[in-house]
């Protein structure tokens, strides 16, 4: 009967050694996914027309300086636009279109350490 117990004990403990490795593998495919939310930054804000009102249906587009990629956006109703879930390590340009006119481009450095940017963006005559 001694034996019956001790081969109990053993295999609760190495139920709980499977229990424990199972946890960290779950823990792990979490942890990657939480470090890089941490390393991302938001492109945002809003397009204006010469008179400085808000301008609906604009093409903002954003591209990434190295890669050349461009991603692209088209204002709300107020003008809002929003980029998210950008790289820190990268640089990009954000510019906004519409009927032909186009706004100046404005930079967003990799050496800034800011997560967040509102870059209000002027449609010109």
């Amino acid at each position: 009967m001694m034996q019956s117990k001790q081969s109990g004990s053993h295999s609760s403990g190495r139920s709980a050694a499977v229990v424990a490795v199972v946890l960290m593998a779950i823990g792990m495919t979490f942890l990657p996914s939480f470090s890089s939310a941490q390393q991302q930054r938001i492109i945002q804000g809003k397009v204006f027309d010469s008179s400085d009102g808000p301008l609906p249906g604009a093409v903002v587009y954003l591209k990434d300086v190295k890669t050349l990629g461009v991603k692209s956006f088209i204002s709300t109703q107020d003008g809002s636009y929003r980029f998210g879930q950008l790289a820190e390590a990268a640089d990009y340009e954000v510019w906004a279109e519409l009927g032909g006119k186009k706004s100046p481009n404005r930079a967003v450095s990799s050496f800034d350490q800011k997560k967040m940017y509102t870059i209000n963006l002027k449609v010109g005559k």
